[in-house]
């Protein structure tokens, strides 16, 4: 029997042909293995439908609450970040299911099959022992489910994995890239040749932002995870050296303490930040406001919203699509990304070790 993977397939266990096929079939296998003969003569067959009704309604019973417990696992333990977890508490609760679903229905059957007993006159000890072999069905039901899950997930994992560590090799490329593309480097030297002249201490600042921006990139570049503090740091330069070039058309504020502990994923500020100007209108008329701070467990990156009449191509949410993709692999923390009264507003949750697969 196999696990619902999705919406489509979860319908395979809502009482769907399939599904009463598939317990069919193993109750004529806990039978048959019981009595082969029994259903080739007329006697064997009145003696052994009683077996097979039981065992179907106990199939469909074990099957189904797996089903359903797997269902509630994935969502609240999934196997990537709980594995040991996982398997210690969904198999409990399995077995303590089975062995109560079974033994009711072994009562229920009893009952209807023999009448002359009551509540008071059953031998409930006797049919305590009548549940061994549907909880041996039931551990054997658990092993290939939580196995074949288990294989599920890794795989589907290691793919999510691999094509993250792509994005992350081409966001990386693409970072140095717009950085280095003669636009960019166009601006920059327009504005340092002009400081050279007017003002030779921004200029040596310009030029210091400048080169902290390349070297922080290139030294996170392999890392899953940074410390705040550095993104932070590099937040304020990458902030620093637009200001130069915006000048009163782009006002920031940092409010966090340089202090504060916990992790980002690499680049996850400059990308909010490079959108942030990239999307909308920076101007001395306008000027571009941007605040970083922290909410609880997370840094918010908030900036007004005046967007341009005109945007790139390829300014399609990339930044942001990328930063949630990081997250859900990393930990069970979500980016909030919200419109609050005029302005935009990306929360990004504060990462702990412990928090780590």
């Amino acid at each position: 029997m196999s696990i619902p993977e999705n919406n489509a397939k979860s319908e395979f266990w809502n009482f769907s042909p399939g599904f009463f096929l598939t317990n069919v079939l193993i109750a004529f296998l806990i039978t048959f293995s019981f009595c082969p003969y029994c259903y080739f003569s007329q006697s064997g067959l009145e003696q052994i439908w009683q077996s097979f009704l039981i065992s179907f309604f106990i199939s469909v019973a074990l099957s189904y609450g797996s089903s359903r417990l797997e269902h509630y696992f994935n969502k609240k333990l999934p196997w990537i970040h709980y594995p040991a977890k996982r398997l210690i508490l969904q198999t409990l609760c399995y077995m303590i299911y089975s062995f109560c679903a079974s033994y009711v229905l072994i009562v229920l059957f009893v009952l209807y099959i023999r009448q002359s007993y009551t509540i008071a006159t059953l031998p409930w000890n006797e049919l305590i022992s009548d549940t061994q072999m549907p909880m041996k069905w039931a551990l054997l039901i658990s092993a290939i489910l939580i196995s074949r899950s288990f294989l599920i997930e890794w795989r589907k994992a290691a793919i999510e994995a691999e094509q993250l560590k792509t994005e992350r090799y081409a966001q990386q490329y693409q970072s140095l890239k717009d950085q280095l593309n003669p636009h960019f480097l166009f601006n920059s030297l327009n504005v340092l040749s002009n400081l050279v002249y007017d003002n030779a201490d921004t200029a040596a600042k310009f030029i210091r932002q400048l080169s902290k921006i390349y070297r922080y990139v290139l030294d996170v570049q392999q890392e899953e995870l940074v410390s705040l503090e550095r993104e932070l740091e590099f937040a304020e330069n990458y902030l620093a050296l637009q200001k130069i070039r915006f000048e009163e058309g782009l006002q920031y504020s940092i409010s966090v303490e340089k202090n504060e502990s916990g992790f980002l994923p690499p680049l996850s500020l400059q990308l909010l930040l490079e959108n942030a100007i990239k999307h909308n209108v920076a101007s001395m008329a306008n000027p571009l406001r941007i605040e970083i701070a922290l909410e609880g467990n997370a840094v918010v990156v908030k900036n007004n919203l005046q967007i341009k009449s005109s945007l790139p191509e390829e300014s399609a949410g990339v930044g942001l699509s990328n930063i949630r993709k990081r997250y859900e692999l990393l930990s069970n923390e979500n980016m909030k990304v919200e419109d609050e009264n005029g302005s935009f507003v990306v929360r990004l949750p504060i990462l702990r070790l412990n928090q780590q697969i």
